[in-house]
């Protein structure tokens, strides 16, 4: 039976695109109260004005196919229908009020489930799934990816191997894997290979798509800027930082592991140390998390010292460990000789990044298009290091499936200049870990 999916203006917000993502053979409604939602985000010039704008040309452009009150065809099959709502005067609508939009886009549902439609409605909204459910109407949330956060790719596994060919990768520093070796293995998985008959027995590599094998870390025996990893996921992390074969590398994972404080001792190693970049690019989106404070007083480093402060923090630490060697005194130098700079993502766009170390922090806060704009910045022998925690997102707009972070890790996992790390243990200290745990 053919559907009727009715989108709330969240999902447009998120992605303008959605109305193609139904089927051949379904409808997409939009209310008129939808489009009058998005007519008041289309000035703003963040990523919601951008998708509000870029939505209102999409939709324009098929007023040239026919009446859009009518149902004009999609690109991909389907129609698309944009209509006033008419007041239910049902019973399942009793004492739905129609001042409140949502109360308009419900009354829309009502109408075309009693018109015999097979109605969903489709939101971002928590609250207006729960509404529609009261009046039995059936919602689903909008999703960007097909994956559940259990089934997210975490660029690892343990697998078990008869003894003799670990004896072989650890003499030869490569293992040649056969077909049905280790079923459903992606580019640049990290692996544990554990002796069958000795679960003691441990060593670590990666799968090399080209090699078509297994090629061993990369293990700085002095550190990597005072930093050693302190358990295999961290290991993990750190061979694909270091790895210039590796141009897109995404680490996931909860407060205290390390992410940031990897990434930024990887750069400045890849960058300063062994010259390989022509400097370390540290940013972030300008998310506040909580309640915001308002405009800041000072001139653009002044404004941006609260939003920057968590990389300075962790730089500070890494430069403490250089000065504790008597190698360098403090981060300034790097900043003057332009080796080494901070800033936010708010003015990405357009620009070309060519041979930078780029490290985007808390990028669960970036949205998809976001996410997308940023990596195509890259230039010719850029590396981007994407960190974040699904968990932990401050965009009213996004979750832990939507965001921009798991939707590149989804999509990219297959590419040969790609690699993915999870992280799960905490590091920061006993307390932190603590917190993580059971607050």
């Amino acid at each position: 039976m053919n559907k009727t999916f009715i989108l709330d203006t969240n999902v447009l917000l998120l992605d303008p695109l959605a109305i193609n993502k139904f089927g051949p053979n379904n409808k997409v409604f939009i209310p008129l109260t939808v489009i009058e939602e998005l007519d008041r985000f289309k000035k703003d010039q963040n990523e919601n004005g951008r998708n509000a704008r870029y939505f209102s040309r999409l939709i324009d452009g098929f007023r040239t196919e026919g009446s859009l009150f009518k149902g004009v065809t999609l690109e991909h099959g389907g129609t698309l229908q944009i209509s006033v709502t008419k007041e239910y005067k049902g019973p399942a609508g009793a004492g739905l009020k129609l001042d409140l939009n949502d109360n308009i886009i419900l009354a829309s549902a009502l109408n075309l489930k009693e018109a015999g439609e097979n109605v969903t409605l489709i939101t971002k909204d928590i609250n207006l799934r729960i509404k529609s459910d009261a009046v039995n109407i059936h919602a689903e949330d909008y999703e960007t990816t097909d994956v559940t956060v259990d089934e997210l790719y975490s660029g690892q596994r343990q697998v078990p191997f008869d003894l003799e060919k670990i004896e072989e990768f650890e003499k030869e520093r490569f293992l040649k894997l056969e077909p049905g070796d280790i079923p459903s293995i992606y580019p640049n998985e990290y692996l544990i290979l554990v002796d069958k008959n000795n679960p003691f027995k441990k060593v670590l590599g990666r799968f090399h798509a080209k090699k078509g094998g297994i090629v061993p870390l990369i293990k700085p025996k002095e550190g990597v800027w005072g930093i050693h990893p302190k358990n295999i996921e961290q290991q993990f992390a750190l061979d694909a930082l270091l790895n210039n074969e590796i141009n897109l590398v995404s680490l996931v994972g909860k407060a205290g592991t390390g992410k940031t404080l990897l990434a930024i001792a990887a750069g400045l190693e890849c960058a300063i140390t062994k010259q390989n970049y022509s400097r370390v690019l540290v940013s972030r989106p300008i998310v506040p998390m909580g309640r915001d404070l308002g405009f800041l007083p000072g001139d653009i480093n002044e404004k941006l010292g609260p939003w920057m402060q968590p990389i300075f923090d962790n730089i500070d630490f890494l430069f403490g460990n250089q000065r504790a060697r008597n190698e360098m005194t403090t981060w300034d130098e790097l900043i003057n000789q332009g080796l080494l700079h901070v800033e936010p993502l708010t003015y990405i766009r357009g620009r070309s990044l060519p041979q930078q170390y780029m490290i985007v922090d808390e990028s669960q806060n970036l949205t998809p298009h976001e996410i997308k704009t940023i990596i195509t910045r890259a230039g010719e022998g850029t590396k981007i290091v994407l960190t974040g925690d699904s968990e932990q997102i401050d965009n009213p707009y996004l979750d832990s499936l939507n965001n921009g972070l798991v939707y590149t890790i989804d999509k990219l996992k297959g590419e040969e200049i790609v690699a993915h790390v999870k992280l799960s243990v905490g590091e920061r200290s006993p307390l932190s870990e603590i917190a993580s745990k059971l607050l």
